[in-house]
């Protein structure tokens, strides 16, 4: 059940409603989600410059979708696992890959191990560490990629929760 409406650019805050118009203006339209964070334009705001932000991580793309669809899966986000699942595809994953990805895991150890602490970056942060890094660091991940989970699982867990708090569900 939906628990917060999307707003029209027409009826959204000053603010918001300039950074939906633009929007609106380069892309032809607003998803769900965004017209529906416009009740604050902080968080609108927020969010945008926070996801354009994490497109530049080097962790490659097929590989950050298997680590949003591991997060999405311990969320919940129906939303996001349905998203992640299309871009997943897009990105070149089987769905093999894709299966594995939910389950937190790989059939590469290298991905895997990112993968690994990427949910528990999520789920138990307080565990994570000295070790936990030198086994990224002897798989070959540098302290940029290391650092880079943080923000794409943070990513991940405000587009979940919000999609969670406001009820928003896939139209499949």
């Amino acid at each position: 059940m939906r628990r917060l409406q999307a707003l029209d650019p027409s009826e959204a805050p000053d603010k918001s409603r300039e950074i939906l118009g633009d929007i609106v203006a380069r892309h032809g339209g607003v998803g769900d989600m965004v017209a529906t964070m416009a009740h604050s334009p902080a968080l609108l705001q927020g969010y945008l410059d926070f996801s354009r932000a994490i497109k530049r991580v080097k962790i490659p793309r097929p590989l950050s979708e298997k680590i949003s669809l591991a997060v999405q899966e311990w969320i919940g986000c129906a939303m996001c696992l349905s998203a992640h699942t299309k871009a997943a595809r897009a990105a070149g994953l089987s769905e093999g890959d894709i299966e594995l990805a939910r389950q937190g895991t790989s059939t590469d150890a290298r991905e895997a191990a990112l993968i690994a602490v990427a949910v528990r970056v999520l789920a138990e942060p307080s565990s994570l560490s000295d070790e936990d890094v030198a086994e990224l660091r002897a798989h070959g991940w540098s302290d940029r990629v290391i650092a880079e989970i943080v923000g794409l699982v943070s990513l991940n867990l405000l587009t979940g929760a919000f999609n969670l708090l406001i009820g928003l569900e896939p139209d499949e």
